[in-house]
């Protein structure tokens, strides 16, 4: 327990309580009695990772069920004092397990929630600036200042990704990230300008969809 507080101190850079401390020890030790499926464990493990979650997609279910755990142990003193409460703590034990497998999905979908509402100010510059140049490296690196927090992030790992090798597969691989359509239909009029499309009258068509899309919101 102790080592695992020390652990928790160093990457969390705050001191960890001994509740959170003892249920992050029982998850991995439970773990390691939890198989999945490769397909199962490869979208978890790029779920956990975009959410940036740093737990195995096997400790992040058995973290789910040693809360859960925690939460039904009250049933043992409740059948002496008051029985007729347990099976609503059940309920709220199970209810917390969903909660806890649910929490990853939250976050991914709170952080594309945020890049979606972005996306019109984006494509409506990508609109101005097609008319002066084609670089599309050269684009987004001049929208970066503007960019809001989590936007701004994957936008920076793109780019790295755009000078270390592919431009197309830098942007397929954003799109892929993040898992939003909209961003998709971005990226796809932003490969087809690297192909040699001309892209304006696309992302002009697009900027004015997504503009209507945001009032309507």
């Amino acid at each position: 327990l102790a080592n695992t507080r020390a652990a928790l101190k160093l990457t969390q850079g705050k001191k960890s309580r001994g509740i959170k401390a003892l249920t992050l020890r029982a998850s991995t030790e439970l773990s390691k009695h939890i198989r999945l499926d490769s397909y199962r464990r490869r979208t978890m493990l790029a779920t956990l990772q975009y959410a940036e979650i740093n737990l195995t997609p096997e400790t992040y279910l058995s973290n789910a069920i040693v809360k859960a755990a925690f939460r039904c142990l009250l049933i043992i003193p409740l059948a002496f004092v008051a029985p007729f409460v347990i099976p609503l703590v059940i309920i709220w034990g199970i209810s917390g397990f969903w909660d806890s497998t649910k929490q990853a999905k939250v976050v991914v979908a709170e952080k594309r929630r945020k890049i979606d509402e972005e996306l019109p100010r984006f494509v409506s510059t990508i609109s101005e600036e097609l008319h002066a140049s084609r670089d599309v490296l050269s684009i987004i690196e001049g929208y970066l200042p503007s960019a809001g927090k989590v936007f701004k992030n994957e936008l920076e790992i793109a780019v790295a990704d755009m000078r270390s090798g592919s431009t197309q597969q830098a942007l397929n691989r954003l799109a892929g990230r993040v898992g939003s359509s909209m961003l998709s239909q971005v990226v796809r009029g932003l490969v087809s300008v690297t192909q040699g499309d001309n892209g304006v009258v696309y992302f002009t068509l697009l900027a004015h969809d997504y503009q209507r899309l945001d009032i309507q919101q």
